[in-house]
């Protein structure tokens, strides 16, 4: 009996402990970063990219250095932007930060695996861990991950959070940002970028360290055909405009005067035809025509009675 109140008294102190760290992990949180700042101000250096120099300064990569280049939101293809959306939150504007059917999933896997291994993050939880946490997963994380994230949806629009999410995701080792991805891998714009580019640069986002957008990776190839295949169906891609737009060019000049030569046509001829549809009394230019000219005067002798 007396063993049994030892055991009650160090699991109650245990607990007491543990619910006093909470509490101020917890506490920490609530203080952290002002998130409503982020409305106007764009943010310096992630936590994610402090954690990938820590790992070069331990490795004794003295000399790299993070790549990443800030566009708006206005400078992204809408290709890039949505194919993000249907590979890592297809239902980003319908929750609130929390997408429980996924998380559910996630957790199902990760009890099969017997280790937390699969996420079911939205945009808006990435994008909490990426500014302020590290990329270790534990629970008392995933807690803080929680709070940001309700703070974020709270105070950020939908476009600023997907704004922000393109520019601090991960797309190599300290390649951040979809802009300075895009460089790397296409050697373009992220304004640039084709439905397939932006479906491949979408999905590595889970694992930008190993995969590579521009890589034969199976696995790559086959998701990038997916989400494109989702694109093309929700008409968000048009294919037979995409085959257009890569055709060579070698049809006939597409320049003004050489198509009018090609055609036996002169610039006057337009001219005729433009006058000829404009508006009775008005030419194409809109200069009122001049009035019509009096008639000729008779013959001599027309219209004069001949004598008997």
């Amino acid at each position: 009996m007396g063993l049994l109140k030892k055991f009650f008294r160090f699991f109650i102190i245990g607990f007491l402990l543990f619910a006093g760290a909470v509490i101020v992990y917890l506490s920490t949180a609530f203080y952290y970063d002002d998130v409503g700042a982020l409305q106007k101000k764009n943010p310096g250096k992630t936590a994610f990219m402090a954690h990938r120099e820590s790992q070069w300064e331990f490795k004794g990569l003295k000399n790299r250095k993070i790549s990443q280049v800030w566009v708006p939101l206005s400078k992204i293809s809408p290709y890039a932007a949505k194919a993000v959306l249907i590979a890592e939150d297809d239902k980003f504007y319908s929750h609130e930060g929390f997408d429980f059917e996924a998380m559910q999933k996630a957790l199902e896997k990760d009890i099969k695996a017997g280790k937390l291994k699969y996420g079911g993050s939205t945009i808006s939880q990435q994008l909490a861990k990426n500014l302020f946490l590290s990329p270790t997963k534990n629970p008392l994380r995933k807690v803080k991950e929680a709070i940001l994230t309700w703070r974020i949806e709270n105070n950020l629009s939908k476009r600023r959070i997907l704004e922000l999410y393109l520019n601090v995701a991960e797309w190599g080792d300290g390649i951040f940002g979809i802009e300075a991805a895009s460089r790397h891998y296409f050697g373009k714009s992220a304004a640039e970028l084709s439905p397939m580019e932006a479906a491949r640069l979408a999905v590595v986002l889970p694992n930008p360290l190993k995969l590579n957008p521009t890589g034969t990776s199976k696995y790559v190839e086959s998701r990038a055909e997916i989400v494109y295949g989702i694109m093309v169906r929700r008409g968000i891609v048009i294919e037979e405009y995409e085959d257009i737009m890569k055709a060579p060019a070698d049809g006939p000049s597409t320049d003004a005067a050489d198509a009018l030569k090609s055609t036996g046509v002169t610039s006057g001829a337009f001219d005729r035809i433009e006058k000829m549809e404009a508006p009775q009394g008005k030419t194409a230019s809109t200069t009122e025509s001049k009035p019509p000219a009096p008639p000729p005067p008779p013959a001599p002798g027309e219209g004069m009675q001949k004598k008997p």
